[in-house]
């Protein structure tokens, strides 16, 4: 009797348990049911939304239409503007029993889930047209949360709407590749037609775009759409959309796409014109500064030229024109052809980090001119080992020669690499980094002593459109403005909006310095050392061009200007791999040739502007002093006022020579005969190059004729072979300004000497206080931060045997 009393209390509690889990059932599903009425925010489903914005030239002409939110083109069509094959193919190959279900389909899920657990990963997806159209709506993650919610929100809009309303926004809104949405703007692209219009074949080939919109893209991989495109038809035929006839038509049917060009201009510069403005509130139309006829011809120019370097292992290239006095982008080019996936076409060299070579020279000189050189004054380009804290190497120029005393005009002009890093030695990596952000470098972000003086050839990394603005501050006579790309965006109701402030414009070279670089990088005769006499950088107007090649030749540049536009061309790999025997003289340089002939067509030839401050003055040209008795020729150098050199040329001397010299050792000849010859006589620093070189040195047995008192007084002892010690920088007259801007620290001046065989126990003598004893290779640094502004005394102390020996004091003024 208790055992079935028990036996049925049991039961009796199982079935009131039932019953709540019934009950709780029957109350999600009214819940459930219920919240299925809970209506959606139709204003997003707004066909309103889906509209272009429109990216213009600076004459009206179209670049390129973006849909604001996907930034992608699009229209809206209605059903009755698509072709039904169209409808059908997407029907067919993406939800078969679209008419049939709620907005969910069971059967496609199941199928989905088995295919993905079979294959150990995602290969297929049970979403309903339906649910796509939610998530193009509402763009939410790909997440299993999300994928709930978008079914519930897809059974919501099946109540809300019609079948055909959800065709039209699903074929209005799915996204077609090439930042492209919806089927009118994809048939506009790859077609060249309305979509009403599109065939069988065509259809299908559009409908086999979305499953994958970038794998499927048919400027890319054409075959691949290709092959999608037979499935898609065959789908269609097993739904009795179509016959198996209509399918072989269309599968024998030649496609034929539109060139991406026409549709899609200038793709690298609207790429990053979108990338820089703001999209609240959202714009309707972008009007740019591109002069998009420049452009396309620098575009064809590119390719012409990358023809004719294909031999040297080069296949792409970039191009930056800048108007120089608004410092608007004209054309920017930035790869061979940005369709092209074998060259990594969607890469923008314009924008590249990349490194420039020689063509951040300018700029190093450019400081060194601040700091006191001229262009006239003499630098090394002798063998010298550099040794910072993270390199130690021996500079080498291009050609693999050293050139003995070069005036800073011909070194530059020349882009030697031994005499510019000798002035980046002294001028300090902290001073060269910080002029160089100043002009705009802001791709330098290391600090100093990570790249060292190696910075000054061109061991950071840039970018194209960074190099051709700090080009465009020097023709603007040192004054830098940031680029401009927009000249104005309207909204829908064509109000202007407000763009983000630009960079102040600021002074970044003094006017005459400015000139003087200039001068010196439109100065044939000065180049033609090292590019010959008819290069490519030779135009038939004035123009300032420099040329630069990266570490192991894989960049290749050239950048130059006129008064009214500078030009930067880069050639070369973006998967790093090096050219092959090419300079930027026959690399880039011929490109730039011809980008600058064909902007400056037609126009008057306009003149570099001398501006007020500088002077012209008679130099000799091997010493860079003031022409002597004794110099065979002249030549006229700019200054700025007050540089010009007072101290007569101490290089060209006059010797009396006689029997006892071994130039005159006849015995016949009479012992009283002398003969008077002019000698090229060089500091001791450069005995080396001078023996290496052939040039004749004065015999050891001589007198000197008729040699200037000045001279004789100070310069001869500076200069003489016997000397035991000598300070071969600063040299005497030498002034240093502080930098007001630059800390103290990292001011400094290395005091470089010369040490003859057997002295020891050299010491640094600064105001006659010992500072600093000197070894290998007899160089210090001196922080101006020590000095006072005014007068300074510098000597070196030593000792040879049981001598001590003092070399000839070397007097410098601080500003």
């Amino acid at each position: 009797m208790v055992t079935t009393a028990l036996t049925s209390l049991r039961a009796i509690e199982l079935s009131e348990g039932l019953a709540r889990i019934i009950l709780g059932l029957a109350f999600l599903s009214v819940l459930f049911v219920g919240s299925l009425f809970i209506p959606l925010d139709m204003d997003r489903f707004d066909s309103s939304l889906v509209t272009s914005v429109r990216i213009y030239d600076r004459h009206g002409v179209l670049l390129r239409e973006i849909l604001s939110d996907e930034e992608g083109r699009g229209s809206w069509r209605p059903i009755k503007e698509i072709s039904p094959h169209l409808l059908n193919a997407f029907i067919a190959s993406e939800d078969t029993r679209f008419r049939r279900h709620a907005g969910i389909d069971p059967l496609a899920i199941s199928r989905a889930i088995v295919q993905n657990v079979r294959a150990g990963r995602l290969v297929a997806g049970g979403s309903t047209i339906t649910q796509q159209v939610i998530r193009n709506v509402y763009h939410h993650p790909r997440t299993l949360i999300y994928k709930v919610l978008e079914a519930w929100c897809a059974l919501r809009l099946e109540r809300l709407v019609t079948k055909d309303d959800i065709l039209l926004q699903y074929v209005n809104r799915i996204p077609f590749g090439n930042q492209v949405f919806g089927i009118e703007a994809a048939a506009q692209l790859y077609f060249g037609k309305p979509a009403r219009q599109l065939s069988l074949a065509e259809s299908a080939f559009l409908a086999a775009i979305p499953n994958s919109p970038t794998v499927n893209d048919p400027y890319r991989r054409f075959d691949r759409v290709r092959q999608r495109q037979q499935y898609v038809l065959g789908r269609m035929m097993q739904e009795r959309y179509i016959s198996g006839d209509e399918m072989e038509d269309a599968v024998q049917e030649p496609l034929v796409l539109v060139p991406a060009e026409s549709q899609f201009r200038a793709p690298h510069f609207t790429q990053m014109v979108v990338e820089r403005i703001p999209w609240e509130p959202r714009p309707s139309e972008i009007h740019t500064t591109l002069d998009y006829h420049i452009h396309k011809s620098a575009q064809s120019l590119l390719q012409a030229h990358l023809i004719r370097l294909k031999r040297h292992k080069i296949t792409n290239g970039a191009i930056v024109v800048i108007d120089n006095r608004s410092s608007e982008i004209v054309a920017l080019v930035g790869s061979r052809n940005f369709f092209d996936p074998h060259t990594d076409g969607q890469v923008n060299g314009a924008l590249a980090l990349r490194q420039p070579g020689s063509t951040l020279k300018p700029f190093m000189y450019g400081l060194a001119l601040e700091f006191g050189l001229t262009a006239s004054d003499l630098l090394p380009d002798i063998p010298r080992r550099t040794m910072t804290e993270q390199t130690d190497f021996v500079p080498e120029n291009y050609d693999r020669k050293y050139h003995g005393p070069v005036r800073l005009r011909n070194a530059l002009a020349c882009s030697y690499n031994v005499p510019a890093v000798r002035v980046a030695e002294r001028l300090g990596e902290e001073a060269l980094l910080q002029k160089l952000h100043i002009v705009g470098f802001e791709s330098l972000q290391k600090p100093a002593s990570f790249y060292g003086v190696g910075l000054t050839l061109g061991n950071g990394e840039v970018t194209l459109v960074e190099l051709a603005n700090a080009y465009a501050s020097i023709a603007r006579g040192g004054m830098f403005q940031a680029v401009k790309s927009v000249v104005k965006v309207l909204d829908a109701e064509q109000r202007v909006l407000n763009l983000p402030p630009l960079e102040a414009e600021r002074p970044v070279f003094s006017p005459q310095v400015t000139f003087l670089l200039t001068d010196i990088l439109s100065d044939p005769q000065a180049r033609a050392p090292s590019f010959g006499a008819n290069s490519s950088l030779n135009l038939p107007f004035p123009c300032a061009a420099k040329t630069g090649t990266s570490k192991d030749y894989k960049d290749n540049w050239t950048v130059g200007y006129t008064p009214s536009y500078t030009v930067a061309v880069w050639v070369g790999n973006f998967n790093g791999d090096p050219m092959k025997g090419v300079s930027g003289i026959t690399g880039a340089a011929p490109l730039f040739r011809d980008l600058m002939l064909l902007l400056h067509q037609g126009k008057p030839v306009e003149d570099f502007t001398v501006p007020p401050g500088v002077t012209t003055a008679t130099i000799c040209p091997r010493s860079g002093m003031a022409p002597g008795e004794y110099c065979p020729g002249v030549a006229r150098e700019y200054f700025v006022n007050g540089s010009e050199p007072r101290e007569r040329c101490s290089i060209h001397r006059q010797y009396r020579l006689d029997r006892r010299n071994v130039f005159l050792a006849s015995s016949n000849t009479p012992e009283e005969f002398v003969e008077v010859r002019v000698f090229e006589v060089f500091p001791p620093m450069y005995d080396a190059w001078v023996e290496a070189a052939g040039i004749p040195k004065p015999p050891p047995t001589t007198s000197l004729v008729t040699i200037r008192p000045d001279v004789v007084g100070s310069t001869e002892r500076f200069y003489h072979r016997e000397a035991p010690l000598a300070i071969s920088y600063p040299s005497p007259g030498d002034v240093f300004k502080i930098d007001p801007i630059l800390r103290l620290e990292y001011q400094t001046i290395t005091v470089e000497s010369i040490v003859s065989p057997g002295v020891e126990k050299v010491l640094l003598v600064v105001n006659e206080k010992e500072t600093s004893a000197l070894q290998k290779p007899y160089r210090h640094r001196l922080s101006i931060g020590s000095f006072q502004k005014g007068n300074h005394v510098l000597k070196l102390k030593g000792i040879r045997g049981s001598r001590r020996v003092e070399s000839v004091p070397v007097h410098i003024t601080i500003n």
